[in-house]
């Protein structure tokens, strides 16, 4: 069926787009997408998650496009538990992962706006048990060097650790038995202990537990309200997400680990509709909550990330720079600016996406480790900016496997973390 609007293909696949809160963009020059391209890209949009589905490719995603303040597509697939036949809904919460980082950024810069520290607050003067293996590191790491993945560690220092259940209390302890690669503000390491120092930081500043303040400053007047923090959070949902794994063309549904849950790293959990909310308000749609100039603040490149590039085929031939800002990568993208992140822990996987300069963007959350969907918004993006298109999600092969059918299924073991 050819689609004219995506509104429309949003009914079709029983989804009706919400009524979106007016929107105002202050002080941004903004460029526009030809209406017909939008359609055009969007048709394509929607053809190639029937594809993900005949396919079977994913156990269950949910999936929407903002443009321009307003929300052009929503859908979602296939099951929040394979075991149950409950399916994905648009209310449905999905572990969020490394998008969280944009939460605790957002919450950080409203309250350096509110005097309560600055980005060059460091580490030492607030948290006296902080400490790095070289002595004036550990005097000089600051607010921006934990939240822009420059503070001098080696990438994703006590990962390991934290995905075997030690609790993060004692790993945030331990940063001074690791080896720096440069000192604070120098060199890119991707880290999730260590940015998670922020929540330690706003608790000493204010006296209010971190996710508290996430609840008041930015889920409630964003109206994210199925928006969580942790494993209760998620489990306590109306609707949530199950992480699936495959065995034998069955998709399998299985309960989630007690680990990797550190609120300001990974530990958001949300519905595609309060992400809607959170892409419109990057976007500069919700001045109010999130003004322009800090916006600009937080996606603002700090840290040359160049390993970045050679991470998937759509990044070595699209991305000519890539940077990291604050909770938020930056790439040159084929002469275009994307702000962009992805998440993964186990069992789920996330991606967002946006074109500052069109206010055009994509998020897709989805339920198992299938590495198929993230293919889907770079492909959007080529299509947005008329770029040659090219199969990044691997849906075109002439030689597919059968599509895999979805058995429910009572799981008996899980697998193995990866990471």
């Amino acid at each position: 069926m050819v689609l004219s609007t995506a509104a429309v293909a949003a009914q079709i696949h029983g989804n009706p787009v919400p009524a979106e809160p007016a929107v105002v963009h202050t002080g941004v020059h903004q460029a526009t997408l030809p209406p017909a391209r939008v359609a055009d890209a969007l048709k394509h949009y929607d053809h190639w998650l029937d594809q993900l589905a005949a396919e079977n490719r994913t156990a269950g995603l949910a999936t929407a496009v903002v443009i321009n303040g307003r929300v052009r597509y929503e859908r979602t697939l296939g099951y929040a538990d394979a075991n149950t036949g409950a399916k994905v809904q648009p209310d449905t919460a999905f572990r969020l992962a490394s998008l969280s980082k944009a939460f605790a950024t957002a919450l950080t810069g409203l309250l350096v706006r509110q005097g309560v520290l600055t980005w060059d607050t460091r580490l030492a003067t607030v948290l006296p048990f902080f400490k790095l293996r070289n002595a004036n590191a550990s005097q000089e790491a600051t607010v921006r060097d934990i939240l822009s993945q420059s503070i001098g560690l080696p990438h994703n220092a006590y990962d390991n650790l934290l995905s075997d259940g030690v609790p993060y209390q004692e790993l945030e302890r331990k940063l001074d038995t690791v080896p720096l690669t440069c000192a604070p503000g120098d060199c890119y390491g991707y880290q999730n202990v260590a940015f998670s120092l922020i929540g330690d930081v706003i608790h000493a500043k204010t006296g209010r537990f971190f996710i508290q303040q996430v609840d008041q400053y930015l889920f409630v007047p964003l109206g994210m309200t199925t928006a969580s923090y942790g494993r209760d959070g998620l489990e306590s949902s109306r609707s949530w997400a199950r992480p699936h794994y495959e065995s034998h063309g069955h998709w399998i549904a299985y309960e989630p680990n007690t680990h990797f849950y550190i609120p300001p790293a990974a530990g958001v959990n949300a519905s595609i509709r309060d992400m809607e909310q959170w892409l419109i308000a990057q976007m500069g749609g919700r001045p109010l909550v999130l003004p322009d100039s800090l916006l600009d603040v937080l996606h603002a490149p700090i840290i040359d990330t160049p390993s970045e590039r050679m991470f998937s085929n759509w990044r070595r031939a699209r991305v000519k720079h890539a940077s990291y800002a604050l909770g938020w990568r930056v790439y040159d993208y084929a002469g275009h600016t994307l702000i962009f992140h992805a998440g993964a822990v186990k069992g789920y996987r996330s991606m967002i996406g946006f074109l500052p300069e069109y206010h055009a963007g994509v998020v897709l959350l989805w339920n198992c480790e299938s590495n198929t969907p993230a293919g889907l918004l770079p492909e959007l993006m080529d299509s947005l900016l008329a770029l040659p298109h090219e199969d990044w999600a691997g849906l075109d092969r002439s030689e597919r496997p059968a599509a895999r059918k979805v058995r429910r299924h009572r799981a008996v073991h899980h697998p193995r973390h990866k990471r």
